[in-house]
């Protein structure tokens, strides 16, 4: 059971980057999906989410409009599109996969937004 992120990297400000989060060894398909970040000295938040079922998604107010979560399922992937990017978005991002009573967690890619 196993998540792998990947994408991260430096941006500017206003820039874009696209994460992508591998699962292999579970049914991807029927796990809720969702993107997280933490920060230096911060806690772990919820950036976004999409249901296995419907499909629907939800997002932090603070991403809002810059950044889309998708699924391809054949591909057991999930991924975040992140547009205007801001220095707050600087962050070590966790994707997660969740069913029923089961929790499985990448290890994370860094985001870095700098001029």
């Amino acid at each position: 059971v196993r998540l792998v992120e990947s994408g991260g990297g430096l941006v500017q400000p206003g820039g874009s980057l696209r994460l992508s989060c591998q699962a292999s060894g579970f049914t991807f398909s029927k796990y809720d999906m969702s993107w997280h970040r933490q920060a230096p000295g911060k806690e772990r938040e919820l950036v976004a989410s999409i249901s296995s079922t419907t499909g629907s998604t939800n997002y932090a107010d603070s991403v809002k409009g810059r950044f889309t979560i998708s699924r391809d399922n054949a591909k057991n992937t999930v991924y975040l599109q992140m547009n205007n990017l801001k220095q707050e978005d600087s962050a070590k991002y966790y994707c997660k996969g969740r069913f029923i009573l089961t929790t499985v967690w990448g290890q994370g890619t860094q985001v870095t937004v700098s001029s």
